[in-house]
Order: C-alpha cells, then sequence, then structure tokens
C-alpha cells in the first residue's frame, strides 16, 4: 500500500489532483493500493510556489521469499536493465552543470521507470535486486553482497543514454560513477543470464 504527502506554503487543489492522479496510475500499473495520506498548507515553511510530494510504501513478504543477496555466490552475474535516463538522483549536479551548460534532452526529466515486471519474471531467480539510485551502481550492488564479495562492473558493456555524456563534460568518470546510474536503472544478481539479458557485472 501506499501513502501520500503534499505539502505547500498555500495548496492549490488542481495541482494536488494532477500529482494524485499521476500517483495512482502507478499504484494501478503495480497493483499497490492508494490508500490515503497528507495534505498540509505550510504558509512560512514552504516559499510561494513550492510543493512538496513524497509517499511511503508498504509491503509484507513472508521471510522464505526474500531476495536479500545471502545466497549470492563467486561466478554469479550481474544483468542490468536500462535506465530513462537520469531518473530521482543527483539533480544537485545535475543543477550546478546546467549554470555552464544547457541540455533539453527528454532523457533529463524522463519519469524514473517502474520495474516491478522485471522483478516478477525475475523471481525465484534472483538473489538480489538493486534500485540505482545514490552511490551509483557499485555503491548500491555493494549494500546486498555478503561479507567478502565484491562486484567488478564491466562499464563498457552497455550504452549510456545522451544526458551522461552531457554531464561527462563536466564531471569526471568517478563522481558519474558515484551520483549517478549512467543508464542501469536497475540491477538483478543470478546464477546464470538468459538469451537477451544484458550482463554487467560479474560477482567475485
Amino acid at each position: 500500500m501506499l501513502l501520500d504527502y503534499v505539502a505547500a506554503n498555500e495548496i492549490e487543489l488542481e495541482e494536488v489532483a494532477e500529482l494524485v492522479d499521476g500517483a495512482a496510475a502507478v499504484c494501478r500499473e503495480a497493483g499497490v493500493a492508494l490508500v490515503g495520506g497528507e495534505t498540509a498548507e505550510l504558509p512560512g515553511i514552504y516559499a510561494e510556489g513550492e510543493l512538496d510530494f513524497a509517499g511511503t510504501c508498504v509491503g509484507v513478504v513472508a521471510r522464505t521469499d526474500l531476495v536479500d543477496g545471502s545466497t549470492i555466490e563467486t561466478g554469479d552475474v550481474v544483468i542490468g536493465f536500462a535506465s530513462a535516463g537520469v531518473h530521482a538522483n543527483g539533480f544537485t549536479l545535475v543543477r550546478r552543470v546546467l549554470e555552464d551548460e544547457d541540455y533539453d534532452g527528454p532523457d533529463l526529466l524522463a519519469p524514473t521507470r517502474l520495474y516491478l515486471e522485471v522483478a516478477r519474471r525475475l523471481r525465484g531467480r534472483a538473489k538480489a535486486f538493486v534500485h540505482v539510485t545514490g552511490g551509483g551502481i557499485a555503491g548500491n550492488l555493494a549494500r546486498v553482497l555478503p561479507p567478502g564479495r565484491r562486484a567488478e562492473i564491466y562499464w563498457n558493456a552497455w550504452t549510456r543514454p545522451p544526458v551522461f555524456d552531457w554531464l561527462a563534460r563536466h564531471v569526471d568518470e568517478d563522481e558519474l560513477r558515484r551520483v549517478f546510474n549512467l543508464g542501469i536503472g536497475w540491477c538483478a544478481v543470478v546464477a546464470q543470464p538468459e538469451p537477451g539479458e544484458l550482463v554487467i557485472g560479474t560477482i567475485s
């Protein structure tokens, strides 16, 4: 289930309705119940024209069905799934770069992809799932690996969306890898890839 939260200096009902409609559409796609939330008008806390929108999602899973990375072994592979662009992380750095060079490609503000169908398809095969947010691919993979395991990423295994080529003109490669998804928004660790799956790394 999902609970949403909307706060602003002054609530504009049309804006709130548009946000909630969008959240409801995503919830329907994911099979999640949008059960309510909070709307707060907070003058003096938010500047005029500012709006804060957040959500909390709660799910229940049987302990025997947990996918937590504990069974990952040397020789397992990391398969990657494309992002739509920057997604929702790294915009402090993006804003800094925009001060030096404009960018109007659709992959800058493209909505974050929903990987639920991928997760369902991998049920029973995946040893871990990784949502690539702050920390990049390597940083988020490290969170699911058992002690003593490490991931080697094949950084040239996929083509980056154009927005990352633009960012690369202003940000060094190490920082790009730490901050952004670089075109891989979601990963899974499996024993063996199937035909057509993009292998982006191995576990040692």
